[in-house]
């Protein structure tokens, strides 16, 4: 299992929900106010702070992946 591929996907998986949300909230439109039906403003708010938690997150594993892999090529060279 390769964690850095694993967690490639989850970056992607995250952007793709932020932008989704985004891009639903950038076509309200302004004059049709709060009511615009398929739209609820607070859930994609909440949708876009997940996906920023869950990139962040897999960020993390990327970074821990090479910390590890920077150790142990320390143990096998001897530096």
């Amino acid at each position: 299992m390769d964690p850095i591929a694993t967690a490639r996907y989850g970056l992607t998986a995250a952007s793709h929900h932020f932008e989704a949300s985004a891009t639903r909230i950038a076509n309200l439109r302004s004059d049709a106010g709060p009511e615009t039906p398929g739209v609820d403003l607070g859930a994609e708010v909440v949708n876009m702070v997940q996906a920023k938690h869950a990139f962040s997150a897999n960020l993390t594993v990327i970074r821990f992946a090479q910390d590890m892999w920077d150790s142990l090529l320390k143990l096998q060279t001897g530096k």
